[in-house]
């Protein structure tokens, strides 16, 4: 997980040194397609259940977080309208791809059906987990950094509005996606055990956005 986080948030500083605010457009797509596949797959840390998309997931509000800081809300915003039409295409096309009939020789039919034949609940899910906590986001990271606008604060700007954007998430995606699939005390823990670990993920991408914010005022990174 460790590696997977590693990656995951490196790869944004790469991006949006690359590119500079396009490859965080980038990212949010790349986040919200991968993601959602990686949502079907569930694995034990130290014994406790977590989806494997929690990582990646979470890289998706350090994007909108350094969106907001250094472009302002409008950019932030449209993050999250990008995802929401990246989500939506790649509902669309692999559920379409389901109802084609396979050739005698082909191998890979069943692997799609067992991945994207769960994929409209997942994205209902998303949609609404990720439409409330983002906008939340957004919302809550203009809100402190009007409040608290001094670069030292800027931790403080990071956390308080993505740790509870990510609990709001949590809660919606995980009720609306497993309530039938798994037993309620199962999806009591995946919803204490992701948000755990969306917590500890929140506050260890802080020198992330730190490290963004020196990139745009050294390099000027712009559109």
């Amino acid at each position: 997980m460790l590696v997977m986080f590693l990656l995951s948030f490196g790869f944004i500083l790469l991006a949006y040194k690359i590119w500079g605010k396009m490859g965080l457009y980038m990212w949010i797509v790349i986040t919200t397609i991968v993601a959602n596949i990686q949502t079907v797959k569930t694995i034990d840390i130290f014994g406790v259940p977590v989806v494997l998309a929690v990582v990646l997931y979470s890289s998706s509000f350090l994007v909108t977080d350094i969106l907001s800081e250094n472009y302002g809300k409008k950019s932030a915003e449209k993050a999250v309208y990008i995802g929401f039409f990246a989500m939506i295409t790649m509902t669309l096309v692999m559920n379409l791809s389901i109802y084609f009939i396979p050739s005698a020789e082909d191998f890979g039919h069943e692997s799609i059906v067992s991945i994207f034949g769960f994929m409209p609940r997942i994205v209902l899910g998303s949609f609404a987990g990720y439409f409330v906590s983002q906008l939340h986001d957004v919302n809550a990271y203009e809100f402190w950094r009007k409040k608290l606008p001094e670069d030292k604060y800027l931790w403080v700007r990071n956390n308080f509005s993505t740790m509870v954007s990510q609990f709001i998430d949590t809660l919606i995606f995980t009720i609306i996606v497993y309530v039938g699939v798994f037993e309620f005390d199962y999806i009591i823990k995946l919803v204490f055990s992701q948000y755990i670990m969306k917590v500890l993920i929140a506050a260890a991408d802080t020198p992330f956005l730190y490290i963004a914010k020196k990139m745009y005022k050294k390099n000027s990174l712009g559109e």
